[in-house]
């Protein structure tokens, strides 16, 4: 592939995480031409395609645009995948794997599209240079998307590989752990950088005081994995990558060597979650930044100096489960009035109906979802002082 060429480039994340992704885009340099609920669409070079993966905390997958064409057969399908020069961006002794999204009265399979992609692939590689490389389910080696709607279709490369979101460092997942890119966009959505304090009480197994002091001390996610999709492409510039990477960590160095981040305390009466949590702080190469303690969450230790306190207690699946947590989030707001006070409050929900036990009025309620589960970031200004409250959620 052409390194100086550009590209469309598509950049999915997570339901309702479009306005932090896109915020991070323009904070690169990069100008939006498309969004959607699930991504944007902007436009760049390879050398773009790698930058995107190292710096993004919100993404999941960064994918380059091979070919786009009309498409009303299987048949058709083959040809127009053929007619693409595979031999010069996968190497014939590697491996691919397919997947598809397909809508189209001219299949009702998505595998026997994954198929038909993969022969074409393989069978012009074979025939331009007499071999052909491995296929399979595993992803690994290059991955190409399929996306197939009435008669037009999209075949993308998905430069990341598994999902940017997967930055390698949760080794000890606690219990339903709160996926990165969506731990680092609610840091974003409360404008944390590291200039006041954190507090995260109820932290789990750590994603969100991890994610944290990786903000703070401006360390590019990508640093994390040595493991991208697009470092199997032939004739990969693994050199520039490898400038990218080394600029990364010594600007986060040089950062903190200037600025010094504010403390970040995370606690969990659990002292499972906190083994856990100090463990995957380590893989993350950010645990001297995080002061960890086992107590119950209206213990947190509090800091002279306000800043922010972040907590993501239970949802409740069952009605038992409800009504115990009930008086858990009725203790939280407690904890913010009585030892929060000058502080900025955020609790990350799934159950609206428990956070009116908190007592407290929200300032904002910003909308997020947790997999499949809408959810809200409830932000509450702790006065200091007295101060009359309404109903709660006004």
């Amino acid at each position: 592939m052409d390194s100086d060429k550009t590209y469309i480039i598509q950049i999915s994340c997570g339901l309702g995480l479009t306005p932090f992704l896109e915020g991070e885009l323009m904070d690169l340099g990069y100008s939006i031409h498309l969004k959607h609920e699930t991504g944007v669409e902007i436009k760049g070079t390879l050398q773009d395609v790698m930058q995107l993966n190292l710096y993004l905390r919100t993404a999941y997958n960064v994918m380059l645009l091979i070919k786009s064409f009309r498409c009303r057969s299987p048949q058709q399908l083959y040809e127009e995948v053929f007619d693409y020069a595979w031999e010069q961006l996968v190497d014939r002794n590697g491996y691919i794997s397919i997947v598809s999204r397909v809508d189209t009265p001219s299949i009702n399979n998505t595998m026997f599209a994954n198929l038909k992609v993969k022969d074409a692939i393989v069978d012009r590689i074979l025939e331009k240079t007499g071999s052909r490389p491995d296929s399979g389910k595993e992803r690994k080696g290059l991955l190409f998307h399929l996306y197939w709607k009435g008669d037009k279709a999209w075949l993308y490369l998905n430069t990341s590989g598994r999902k940017l979101s997967d930055r390698g460092y949760r080794k000890m997942p606690h219990s339903a752990p709160m996926r990165e890119s969506l731990a680092a966009a609610v840091l974003l959505a409360t404008k944390y950088d590291g200039s006041v304090p954190l507090l995260n009480p109820m932290c789990g197994s750590g994603t969100l005081a991890i994610e944290a002091a990786l903000i703070a001390i401006r360390k590019a996610p990508g640093l994390l994995r040595s493991s991208y999709a697009f470092l199997e492409m032939k004739n990969c510039k693994k050199d520039f990558w490898q400038s990218l990477r080394t600029k990364a960590l010594n600007d986060s160095r040089c950062y903190t060597k200037t600025h010094k981040p504010r403390p970040i305390w995370a606690t969990d009466h659990d002292p499972k979650a906190i083994q856990a949590a100090k463990k995957n702080a380590q893989t993350a190469g950010v645990d001297q930044w995080i002061e960890f303690q086992v107590c119950d969450f209206s213990e947190t230790p509090i800091q002279d100096d306000p800043g922010i306190v972040i907590m993501n207690p239970e949802y409740g699946q069952r009605l038992g489960q409800i009504r115990a947590l009930e008086e858990t989030y009725g203790r939280i707001g407690d904890f913010f009035k009585r030892r929060c006070c000058g502080w900025t409050g955020y609790i990350f929900t799934g159950n609206l109906d428990l956070a009116k036990k908190v007592g407290l009025r929200t300032r904002r309620r910003i909308p997020f979802f947790n997999a499949e589960i809408e959810c809200r970031l409830l932000e509450y200004e702790l006065y200091a002082g007295t101060r009359k409250t309404g109903p709660a959620g006004e």
